[in-house]
């Protein structure tokens, strides 16, 4: 069976879907493929925040630091660009609550003070409070916080809702989705890729690879080798009555994340790692995380960390060897372009922009060439 489309969409998670739908509202005929079903992979076990105030640069266990002031202006645009969906994408759940960063030592007050001044010049909003007016504003926060800082654009989309949202409006306005369809060739001539998988094959100019932790996987059947690690993150849940936290609280030092969903749960992120990524199957939990995380909120929010625990859960997530996000084209597979990498939930929206701006062949208006996937190119077999 062949199909001709303009562009291939590989990866139906929230980045693929925020693509798609970038891709169809700019009159693209598109064709997504995913190995699954849509949103079963990593962005539908997401913790689902919006990071739009600088977060801490290292999750648990992380060597490499990310380099976060360097993220700001992407932060500020995606922020604009999530409100533009939720007026025109029904089903997003995108709550923007407001989030709180907090600090318990010297140092890491300072560093709520810097981020602030960064976020300030980025044209964020960011305020910074001392401990007891933090406390004030949140009297749920514990006694060893000594400062914070709020932003009003801070929050999150309940991430088994916001992918498959883009992705039924994608499809609404012209595209096709194609689940349980794994990639099996990925082949170019005369400018036109065939994209393969079983007896189908669809020919197009342009292939978006945004297949999370099977990115490289996806990138080698063109023959380029990205220096792209899988890896798996753990989350965890509490049980809570309903509007006990209203707003997101995360620690500006250390991996933790802690809101309330829709469904009254008290959602734990913040990056702890999970047991080794398995191509196949999640993967296991790790107590050692899940006692991390539960002591952080029995300092940090003392009267929550009483709450059950009602689940623990792991997704997948891709790295890169500087933890920064990587998106573009390849130098050597013209027509391919790749997406992923750090915050992809809260980038989704900018990376399906700027990716549908590449593949009309427009500069996009933000600079990305510090995010090049030529960066993680090992070596092009010809």
């Amino acid at each position: 069976m062949r199909t001709e489309v303009d562009v291939v969409v590989i990866g139906a998670g929230i980045v693929g879907a925020a693509t798609a739908l970038a891709l169809t509202r700019a009159g693209s005929r598109v064709a997504v493929l995913d190995r699954t079903l849509p949103n079963t992979a990593g962005s539908g076990t997401t913790a689902g925040n919006l990071h739009i105030q600088t977060i801490h640069t290292r999750r648990p266990g992380q060597g490499t630091a990310v380099d976060v002031e360097q993220l700001l202006p992407l932060q500020k645009s995606t922020s604009t660009l999530w409100n533009m969906l939720d007026e025109t994408v029904p089903g997003l759940g995108l709550n923007r609550c407001g989030g709180f960063m907090v600090a318990e030592t010297e140092e890491q007050v300072h560093a709520l003070i810097t981020k602030h001044r960064w976020e300030r010049a980025a044209g964020i909003p960011t305020e910074v409070l001392s401990g007891d007016e933090a406390r004030q504003a949140l009297p749920l926060l514990g006694p060893s916080i000594q400062a914070a800082t709020w932003c009003p654009w801070d929050g999150f989309a309940e991430p088994d809702l916001a992918g498959p949202a883009m992705l039924r409006q994608a499809v609404a306005e012209g595209a096709t989705v194609h689940p349980s369809t794994p990639v099996s060739g990925l082949t170019r001539n005369d400018d036109v890729w065939n994209v393969r998988a079983g007896d189908e094959s669809w020919f197009t100019p342009a292939v978006i690879d945004v297949a999370g932790p099977w990115m490289a996987p996806i990138a080698a059947m063109a023959g380029i080798s990205l220096d792209l690690v899988p890896t798996s993150l753990q989350m965890h849940c509490l049980s809570a009555e309903p509007r006990t936290l209203e707003v997101l609280v995360q620690h500006v030092g250390e991996g933790m994340s802690i809101k309330q969903d829709r469904a009254g749960r008290l959602v734990l992120g913040g990056g702890w790692p999970a047991g080794e990524f398995h191509d196949t199957e999640a993967a296991l939990t790790r107590l050692d995380s899940t006692d991390g995380n539960l002591a952080q909120v029995r300092r940090i929010l003392p009267t929550l960390g009483q709450k059950q625990l009602l689940d623990t859960w792991t997704g997948p997530v891709v790295t890169t060897p500087d933890e920064m996000p990587v998106i573009g084209g390849l130098d050597g597979a013209p027509g391919l372009f790749v997406a992923g990498g750090t915050y992809s939930f809260t980038f989704a929206p900018l990376w399906g922009r700027i990716l549908t701006e590449l593949v009309h062949g427009r500069k996009p208006d933000l600079d990305i060439s510090a995010f090049s996937p030529d960066r993680l190119v090992h070596f092009i077999n010809h």
